[in-house]
């Protein structure tokens, strides 16, 4: 049987970055201290270093978990308005998240960054219980569409200056 994983290329970074970059939320999946899966629906962005990043209140079970095992992985990409779900392409990111505490300097860049492209979390970024999650991948699965399947590595996911052009 032929391996069904293509090459890592330059247009397979180029779509993974797209995907990031366009996403506004996101699947994360975590698993808790009983061995239980759980997979709950994010904000997502990128910080200005191109790691992703969510915003999230501690009250949240996902919040919980991450604090307990910063194992996660993240989902980004949706389907288009027709044709089959399948066929359009995601990216599934594995990797870890670490909490950024609100009261640093670090938050408040964070959070200025962040409110250019989630402009309705000025409602409640200031919130107490509202933490910055950093997310580093550690590795990503790209299906680019039917056929087109990549493994790429945390340098592959690393930010370009411009997303849309090919490495």
């Amino acid at each position: 049987m032929t391996d069904p994983i293509r090459p890592t290329d330059n247009q397979a970074r180029a779509l993974a970055r797209r995907l990031m970059t366009q996403a506004r939320f996101a699947a994360l999946g975590t698993v808790d201290t009983k061995g239980q899966p759980l997979v709950t629906r994010v904000a997502f962005g990128l910080c200005p270093e191109g790691q992703p990043i969510s915003l999230i209140s501690s009250l949240s079970q996902h919040s919980q978990v991450l604090r307990s095992n910063p194992a996660c992985s993240l989902l980004v990409g949706e389907p288009g308005d027709k044709g089959d779900p399948l066929t359009h392409p995601r990216l599934s990111l594995v990797g870890a998240a670490k909490f950024i505490d609100n009261q640093t300097r670090a938050h408040q860049v964070l959070a200025a960054h962040y409110l250019q492209s989630h402009p309705k979390a000025k409602l409640y970024i200031g919130f107490t219980d509202f933490f910055f999650v950093r997310f580093t991948p550690d590795a990503g699965y790209l299906n680019g569409g039917f056929g087109k399947a990549f493994h790429l590595t945390a340098a592959d996911l690393v930010a370009t200056a411009n997303p849309d052009q090919p490495g």
